[in-house]
Formats: structure tokens, sequence, C-alpha cells
């Protein structure tokens, strides 16, 4: 087997404790690679790494325009190995190679983007009350910065933190889980031969009790980019605050999709497949709860069963598969428990929900694509995030029905509307208490724009021009031409 061992300071460094895990291909249920269990010790070392990389002339003196042209290159050395990263991710994760392909070539647009957008901060110039003063602010890198990535999609949830890390002058740590870490040791690589000073780029592999929290408590960490669930960024939140550390968090959601009477509903049953069965529902914008109006409830649930019959599951590394296996074993297991719990407090299943057997389903890791109806927004099928492909229809009477149950969450990751009237799109727009709405259209993701969520699902902002300022600290500078006209006596 492979075996990866930890990545710090530009080069492959065993774990301190000599100890390694294996990691797992979902589809076949095999051990494929080894991976460096790291310890406490090697989050140090790492930071460290980090820190002095920071410190050195080769990142601290280098232009904007030189930080730019290193992640330009980075991005074409990920479109070159975006095939093998792709199977890499594939085979760790169990997502469907048709979507990791062009997923993995996102990542370098990212790359692209950010590279861009290096030298095009200038800080601003302060019309400032005083005479005989120039001030001016500058944006400044903030450091070290963490980031701590999920299973589901490592590559692309990386870059959504380490594009706008580095372009603005951080140097990082990334740890990503345990569950897939092999694509992110390979990614560090690649910074590496790109131009990345040693030490600016770091991975450290192993389980988040043993290493995620020393990496975020560290005193030489001033930045955390979380994403994951809902329990884990609290954590990590209630950790960074007391070091005075800036976070960014993405956690969960529980997204709703609406389906007004006027909707095209060809249109609106495609989009609430892609929005929950994508990805096997193992995304956190996945629209979990479709709100259904009573005057096209069985048509829409009619169609989606439809749809789902004729889906292809199995082998994920096959281009003709829709729909692969689940991530984890542990995550398999909670999905099929939710379905009982959904059943027990008296959902209706109309499709699926069962686990698939066969030899073409591999080690039988899959969960059919479930449909409930009968769902009130009080059961914990509409109100827990499952994290699968498990679909709540919700029936809805009128307009603000719709919108007391789509924001009856402690969730606002995302949401979405069908309907062909345009002052009521734009009236759910106003209303719905999410960070990314969607019109007629569903999971709809760039690098250049916002990406983030109300409420419990984080605090904030990923993508987009403003994602530089997430890894900036302001420096105030005033400067006075003749010293004999400052007064050291008068604030203010």
């Amino acid at each position: 087997m492979t075996t990866y061992d930890l990545y710090i300071g530009g080069r492959d460094v065993p774990p301190g404790s000599g100890q390694y895990f294996d990691t797992v291909e979902p589809f076949s249920g095999n051990a494929w690679a080894r991976i460096a269990r790291g310890t406490a010790q090697d989050a140090d070392t790492a930071v460290r790494a980090a820190h002095a990389a920071f410190e050195h002339k080769d990142w601290r003196d280098i232009t904007a325009t030189r930080r730019g042209a290193i992640l330009r290159r980075f991005a074409d050395l990920i479109v070159a190995h975006a095939d093998r990263l792709g199977q890499i991710e594939q085979r760790d994760n169990g997502k469907l190679i048709a979507e990791v392909s062009g997923q993995v070539r996102g990542v370098a647009e990212w790359f692209h983007y950010y590279a861009g957008l290096a030298d095009k901060d200038g800080g601003r110039v302060i019309p400032i009350n005083k005479p005989g003063v120039f001030n001016y602010i500058r944006h400044e890198p903030l450091g070290v910065v963490v980031a701590i990535t999920p299973w589901n999609s490592p590559l692309a949830l990386t870059a959504w933190k380490l594009a706008p890390a580095l372009a603005a002058g951080n140097t990082v740590v990334v740890k990503p889980s345990e569950f897939t870490s092999a694509s992110l040791i390979e990614l560090a690589r690649l910074g590496t031969e790109a131009g990345l000073p040693a030490g600016v780029l770091n991975v450290v592999t192993g389980f988040g009790a043993e290493i995620g929290d020393a990496l975020v408590r560290h005193p030489l960490t001033r930045k955390v980019a979380f994403t994951g669930g809902e329990a884990g960024g609290r954590a990590v939140n209630i950790a960074a605050a007391e070091g005075f550390k800036s976070v960014t968090l993405e956690l969960g959601g529980k997204s709703p999709n609406i389906i007004l009477a006027d909707a095209d509903l060809d249109q609106a049953i495609k989009g609430a497949v892609s929005g929950i069965f994508g990805a096997s529902g193992q995304t956190c914008m996945a629209g979990s709860r479709l709100l259904v109006h009573d005057s096209c409830h069985d048509a829409v649930v009619a169609g989606l069963v439809e749809v789902l019959k004729s889906a292809r599951i199995g082998d994920p590394s096959d281009f003709e598969t829709q729909i692969g296996p689940i991530a984890t074993r542990p995550q398999w297991e909670k999905i099929l428990g939710y379905v009982e719990i959904a059943k027990a407090e008296g959902a209706v299943l109309e499709y699926g929900g069962y686990a698939p057997e066969g030899p073409q389903y591999g080690c039988g890791q899959f969960v059919v694509p479930a449909i409930f109806t009968g769902v009130s927004n009080d059961m914990r099928i509409a109100q827990e995030e499952v994290f699968g492909p498990v679909l709540s229809v919700i029936r809805f009477s009128d307009d603000e029905e719709a919108l007391r149950i789509a924001n009856d969450t402690r969730f606002g990751l995302a949401a979405a509307v069908w309907t062909r009237s345009l002052e009521r799109a734009m009236h759910f727009v106003d209303r719905l208490q999410a960070g990314t709405v969607w019109v007629n259209n569903y999971r709809s993701t760039s690098f250049t724009t916002t990406f983030g969520g109300y409420k419990d699902s984080g605090l904030g902002r990923e993508g987009g021009p403003d994602a530089m300022r997430e890894f900036q600290q302001d420096k105030s500078v005033w400067i006075t031409g003749s010293p004999n006209r400052a007064n050291p006596f008068v604030l203010g």
C-alpha cells in the first residue's frame, strides 16, 4: 500500500509516534493507503514551521505580485495532475469520478482567481480630520492559519480556505479528515513544486482529538478556518476564543428547497434531485427539506420517485454511475439510523431508505435514496442534519406558511425557491434566513462570490474578493510631514 507521511517544512516527515492507520475505499471496503497518525508534538512542529516560514524573508519580503505568480503556477500544476488527484480523492471518499474530475479542475480556478487578487488589494487612504497628517490603512496577513477540512470534498473545501489565505500572505497548516487525507498530501507537494517556500504549506494527518485541539490552541496560531459539523465548529470556536484567534466556520444546514404552485415542475423536480441526492446527500448545502405547495405535492413526489427508479447506483469509478457509496462506515450507519427514526416519528417512506445488496455494490456501503412524505417540521428528520440521501417532503398551503416553515430551523446555510413570478421570488429572497438563496436553480457556487451561513450554520464567508479580508488584519498608519506640527498632548 501507499504510505503517506506528514508534510511539514516542504518535505515528508514521519510521525513522531511512528504510528500509521489505514484509509479505506468506501466502495470495496479495502484498505489502500497508510496515513501518518500525528500527535500534539507533530502539530507543534507544523505550526512552528509555518511560523518560521511566515517570518522568513523568502515569504515575508516577496511582493504580492510574486505571490500571485506562485499561485498561478500552483493552479497550472493542479490542472496537469487533475486526473491523478481526482482518482486519489475518489478512491478515498467514494465520490463519483464524474463529479470529482470537474471539482478538481474547479480547485485550480480558485487558485487562479486569488492569484489575480493577490496584488489588487491596496488598502485605503483615509481623509483624516487633522491638518498636516496623512493616514492610510494597510491590510496585512494574520500569520499562521490552521485549516480543518472534512471528508466529503477535501480538495475543494481546502482550496476555499487555502487560496485566499496564501494570496493574503499567510502560511497554512492543513488538518484533513482522517478519512480523506491522501489527496491533500499530494496537493501540498504540488505547492512546493510551484514555488511555495518550505513551511508555507503544511499538512498534518491524524485524529481530531489527538492533533486538532493542539493546532487550534497553539499560541502561534492566529486564525482557524473550519468546515464540518455543528458540534465540531462550536468546540473550535470556544477553543480559539481563549487565544483571541479569529475563526471562519462553515457548518451544517437543513436547507429548504421550496416549490411554489406556479413553478416549472419538471425543472423543480430536477433541482430537488440535484439538491439532495447529488454527492449522495453528503454536502452541507443539501436541500434536505423539500417544501411543496398542496396543489402540486402529489405530482412532485411521483416525479421524484420516477427519476430515482432509473438512477444508476454502483461503482463510483464508473462514469455512468449516478449515485455512489457513503464515504464512511459510521456515516452510513447514521443515515440508516435516521431512516428508522423518521419511520418511528410517523413519516411515510415513499421510496428507498435501505442498503442494497449484491456484488455490484461492493462492500454494501450504499443507501438507496430515501423520500419521506407526511413530514412535519418539528420531526427530527426535518430539524437535524442527516448528511445523506434522505429527503423530507413537507406540505404548505400559502407563501407565508412556506416562509415560516423554511425559517423554522436553527440553521441558515442555503435555501431555494422555484416560481415563474419574479415578484414572489424577490419576496422570498427578502424573507429567507439563509446565507445563499437560489431562484430556479440549486447548488450553484463560484469562487467569484461569497458562501456562508446564518445562525448555527457558521461565521464568516468564503469565496469572492471579501474572502481575503477573512485572512487579514488592518494597520492604521499616521504620517506627519513636519514633526514640529505634531502635539503629543492632544488626543482626539
